[in-house]
């Protein structure tokens, strides 16, 4: 007798005999063998403990050995026990109905212990194969999701950097241009603080992108503290003035100083008010006036960046924050439709909402929620 357990088995047969003689062949080689004389202990034995494969007899009292086999092929816990069945049975229609109700296989009474010990095996193995293929199968889709989440990360973060770095890029190069049109010129306080604040948000931006993308490919990593939101948009004011002056755009900021204080990402927020902005002057002609405003809505402030552009009609408003958008306008600007997807991140980030009213001819109002300490 073996000293290593090859396999689980369940001999199902009411019959002590065969029973006997079946147990004894199969414990000589080295398996475990459990015994049922009916459908009931066989369900039981079954429930208690899963076998690795169950000989089962066809003629049973009560119930037969078709019905226990369509019993556990229809529950998913058991449905993949390898059955054989054993019976005095031998026609050919027997023999059918027994795979057809979900056998492997099907042996003949009065049985041969090689023939016995050799499908046993067989089909052992077979199902051994079928559950390191299965596990194998569940790993490679796991490993493919896996892959398609990096590369679209990847693919979000490399477009990210390229769109968003575009933003302050612009505003400070508006500066030193402005800067060399003058016949004589120093540089001032004020104006070497702004081109480093903008050099420190891009150096910002690419450290907050880089970071997402090596600890959360899935989500936007927020640096959370106390904001005032008039503070944070009469900053970006000064500095979109240059851009704004160039497309000959006004920006009115009425958020209030007395506004709650907001708990947001400062980062994060410039991203999305910078892109509401640019997105705005790409897609209407100069001219344009932009309009800052909030409110009080409960434990939350309602932002708004208003517009009286060319607005949008309801189908464009239906897939504008989705990734890869491009306004049906834009034909000589370049750009990736990126941005208003990664505003709908940063706001969904901090537990708000973002969306979009507009009217065609008479402008486009972007709204978020911030919530509120």
């Amino acid at each position: 007798m073996n000293s290593k357990v090859l396999a689980d088995l369940l001999i199902v047969d009411d019959t002590p005999n065969n029973l006997r003689l079946l147990s004894s062949m199969l414990t000589e080689k080295g398996y475990k063998v459990r015994k049922a004389i009916d459908a009931k202990g066989a369900l039981k034995a079954i429930e208690v403990l899963k076998p690795d494969l169950i000989l089962l007899d066809i003629r049973m009292p009560e119930m037969d050995g078709y019905q226990v086999c369509q019993i556990l092929k229809a529950d998913a816990r058991t449905q993949d026990i390898p059955v054989i069945f054993i019976s005095a049975l031998d026609e050919t229609v027997d023999k059918v109905r027994a795979f057809n109700v979900g056998g492997v296989d099907y042996i003949t009474k009065p049985f041969q212990a090689p023939e016995v010990l050799a499908r046993v095996a067989t089909h052992l193995q077979i199902h051994q194969l079928q559950q390191q293929l299965e596990t194998q199968n569940t790993q490679l889709q796991a490993e493919i999701v896996e892959r398609q989440k990096a590369e679209a990360g990847l693919k979000v973060l490399l477009h990210a950097v390229s769109h968003d770095l575009r933003n302050p890029v612009t505003g400070m190069l508006m500066v030193f241009k402005n800067l060399l049109k003058r016949d004589s010129f120093a540089l001032t306080r004020s104006m070497v603080e702004r081109m480093a604040d903008s050099c420190d948000r891009q150096l910002n931006l690419i450290n907050s992108l880089i970071e997402t993308q090596h600890s959360e490919i899935w989500g936007v990593s927020l640096n959370c503290e106390s904001l005032s939101l008039s503070t944070l948009t009469a900053q970006l004011a000064a500095d979109w003035e240059p851009v704004l002056s160039q497309n000959q755009a006004t920006l009115e900021d009425r958020i209030a100083s007395t506004l709650p204080l907001i708990n947001g990402d400062r980062q994060q927020l410039w991203r999305v008010f910078e892109n509401l902005f640019a997105n705005a002057l790409k897609h209407n002609p100069p001219g344009l006036s932009l309009t800052l405003s909030a409110r009080v809505e409960g434990d939350w402030v309602r932002c708004t960046v208003g517009d009286n552009g060319i607005g949008m009609s309801k189908k464009q408003c239906a897939t504008l924050f989705q990734p890869y958008t491009r306004g049906d306008r834009e034909t000589r600007k370049t750009g990736l439709g990126l941005g208003l997807y990664l505003c709908s991140q940063i706001i969904h980030a901090h537990g708000g909402e973002i969306g979009v009213d507009s009217v065609v001819s008479e402008g486009t109002n972007f709204w978020f929620t911030l919530p509120t300490l």
